[in-house]
């Protein structure tokens, strides 16, 4: 049995969540740097037809979160989304983290050749397990995190590469 789905996404899901959640743990170290409230980062967005930076972040986590549950055949926490502060969205992304942990390599890699059926605004698609991973879960998950980096980026926070690459590596 191939072990792609587990080592393509729960590793990964890990580290991008991590390397986000240090992001978040810098912004906050930054603001404080250079005294200005983070809670004025929580809401902005980089143009107006954008989610704010908060959307960002729960989107990101809940983009690795159901894509691990959905493929591993799992049951999701359910989080209320009532995330007001910077310190929230951190916790938000260390809970994420937390139950991406829980979740077994065999149960993922059970998943390869199923279907998978998932909302997409007000209708559902499919896709098989790997495409579902690689073509949807993943780039979606990026695609919030880079742009919860940029928004960071934006306002001044020095955030560099290896930051959103690596930043929960760093020692």
């Amino acid at each position: 049995m191939s072990n792609l789905l587990s080592t393509a996404s729960l590793p990964v899901f890990k580290l991008f969540l991590g390397n986000l959640k240090t992001c978040l743990q810098k912004t906050i170290a930054n603001a404080s740097e250079r005294g200005f409230d983070p809670q004025v980062l929580v809401d902005f967005r980089l143009a107006p037809d954008m989610l704010p930076f908060k959307r960002q972040i729960l989107i990101a986590c809940d983009a690795a979160k159901f894509g691990a549950a959905r493929i591993a055949l799992v049951e999701a926490p359910k989080f209320d989304d009532t995330e007001a502060t910077m310190a929230d969205l951190v916790e938000r992304v260390a809970k994420t983290i937390a139950w991406i942990e829980t979740v077994s390599p065999q149960a993922m890699d059970q998943g390869a050749g199923r279907e998978v059926t998932f909302p997409v605004g007000k209708e559902t698609k499919t896709m098989v397990a790997e495409d579902y991973l690689l073509h949807w879960v993943l780039p979606n998950m990026y695609f919030h995190i880079t742009t919860a980096y940029s928004i960071l980026r934006h306002n001044g926070v020095p955030l560099g590469k290896r930051d959103y690459l690596a930043g929960s590596l760093a020692s």
